[in-house]
């Protein structure tokens, strides 16, 4: 396999003249076909740092495959139009099919996991959670649709920066783009939501209508004799009629086997389980330099977070830096709990890290006597699954579902455990101020802070209420008041008019 070095120079060798190029992956099998009017110009625009930042994700996954090419020169364009087109039916490569047909077309997209889902243009399916219209063949037509479409139901389109108000209302627009006529600027998400229904079901039959269109002016030209613009119409109606049947079949699957369920069989299928993972949980540790050491525990039903079920640890039964010993105990008090209460474990557990910190789980389960559910860990570095038992590591493709599932499951443990880290160092640093007051020791100190639970309602009592607090007499309450809340600043008398 060539490295970067060897493709610049292969690139630099280069003719300017027009050819037909041939990206290959690794095991040298051809990925992609294209024409270019210059070999040199168009095979060195794959390779140049700047075009990340531009490029689709899927043309960059097809970038970040190439690891050789071959060119063939040909003597002009058309010819290289003719040569492109044999070697495509001839190799069928891989980014070549998956470019074909509707990448002419444009997609609506909506998606639903926002709380106030936009209608945004693509041309690729990004996800199997966001709602598909189209594919439609007149991008400017499109275009002047949803402009439409936004005046009419009050929707937000894929540029749209509604602004959330205090009591929980939204801001479609803001004053100077009150592009909204017929209805409110000023919703609740739950109005907004019946806005979108609305709409897609005015857009779901859009694209069917525009394809009659084009039959029509189809027939026209044909009628007329325009027969080179009859054939032109032709091949887009059946482009687009393959596309259309494409997206039928999407949204008919998609309503009988969820993205979820997929994942979750998918994991179940990897792993050996008994049956789909509908219960997951995971632990993640965080702290700083051995400080501030806490645990995170997030669960997610049906493949979807559970928020109800997250759980915050701080660790107990040390102090400093020693991630294994910090699982063991999150661990152990986790499913202790749950035996003690008779309730059921999860169907898989998951734990942030390696052989090491699964060997801690373990321990913990030994511990209290608790059978262990299926217990896996997730190593970072190369998204390698790690088994409690004897089996080898695994490896899945990076779009496995039931890898995606665990990544999710798994970052968010992170976010979770970094989010509880931060608001504890935050009341620590907050609460570090009662050391510099004279006299007030760790006994008292600790009295107040558990009288009050935090140092904002400490600020905020009167001398009285911090009398209250076990061991603080009224002098000393009210000493620490007038320390806690020094005496505004005399104001500045205005300067005087002359």
């Amino acid at each position: 396999m060539s490295d970067p070095v060897d493709l610049k120079a292969k690139v630099r060798a280069l003719p300017e003249k027009p050819g037909v190029y041939l990206m290959k992956d690794r095991l040298g099998r051809i990925i992609y076909v294209g024409k270019a009017k210059s070999l040199r110009k168009r095979v060195s625009s794959y390779f140049q740092p700047s075009r990340d930042r531009r490029v689709h994700p899927k043309i960059k996954a097809l970038i970040e495959t190439i690891a050789d090419f071959d060119t063939i020169e040909v003597k002009s364009e058309p010819e290289a139009l003719l040569l492109e087109g044999r070697l495509i039916k001839q190799w069928r490569p891989r980014y070549n099919t998956d470019f074909t047909d509707d990448k002419r077309f444009l997609l609506v997209r909506v998606d639903f996991a926002q709380e106030l889902p936009r209608f945004a243009l693509t041309r690729i399916r990004k996800d199997t959670r966001s709602r598909y219209f189209g594919p439609f063949a007149h991008s400017g037509l499109l275009r002047k649709t949803l402009a439409q479409m936004r005046r009419q139901f009050g929707i937000l389109l894929g540029d749209a920066t509604p602004q959330k108000l205090p009591d929980g209302t939204w801001r479609l627009y803001d004053d100077v783009r009150q592009e909204i006529y017929a209805t409110g600027n000023v919703v609740t998400a739950a109005d907004y939501r019946a806005r979108v229904e609305a709409a897609c079901a005015f857009l779901d039959g859009k694209s069917r209508e525009w394809l009659e269109t084009l039959r029509g002016e189809m027939q026209a030209a044909a009628e007329k004799q325009a027969f080179e613009k009859a054939a032109e119409l032709r091949d887009l109606i059946a482009a687009l009629e393959r596309t259309l049947a494409r997206t039928r079949k999407f949204e008919r699957d998609r309503t009988l086997l969820r993205p979820d369920q997929e994942a979750l069989d998918a994991l179940q299928a990897a792993l050996g389980l008994a049956g789909p993972p509908r219960h997951l949980e995971c632990f993640d540790i965080s702290h700083i330099s051995g400080t501030y050491v806490v645990a995170s525990m997030v669960h997610f039903t049906d493949g979807r977070p559970d928020k109800d079920h997250y759980r915050r640890f701080q660790i107990r039964s040390f102090i400093g830096n020693d991630d294994f010993r910090a699982m063991e105990e999150v661990v152990g008090r986790r499913y202790r709990r749950l035996a003690d209460e008779g309730k059921l474990l999860p169907d898989l557990v998951v734990i942030d890290g390696g052989r090491g910190q699964i060997a801690a789980a373990l321990k913990a389960f030994v511990a209290i006597g608790v059978e262990p559910p299926a217990l896996i860990g997730l190593a970072k570095k190369h998204e390698t699954i790690i088994f409690a038992d004897a089996r080898a590591p695994l490896n899945l493709p990076l779009t496995h579902p039931g890898l995606n599932l665990l990544q999710r499951l798994r970052d968010e443990a992170h976010r979770f455990a970094n989010t509880y880290n931060a608001d504890l160092r935050s009341r620590k640093l907050r609460e570090s101020v009662l050391d510099d007051f004279p006299g007030l020791g760790a006994k008292r100190k600790a009295a107040l802070l558990a009288h009050f639970g935090s140092i904002d309602r400490l600020r905020a009592a009167s001398p009285e209420q911090i009398a209250e607090a076990e061991g603080i007499g009224p002098k000393f309450a009210a000493e620490l008041h007038a320390w806690l809340r020094p005496p505004a600043a005399e104001p500045t008398p205005p300067a005087a008019v002359p």
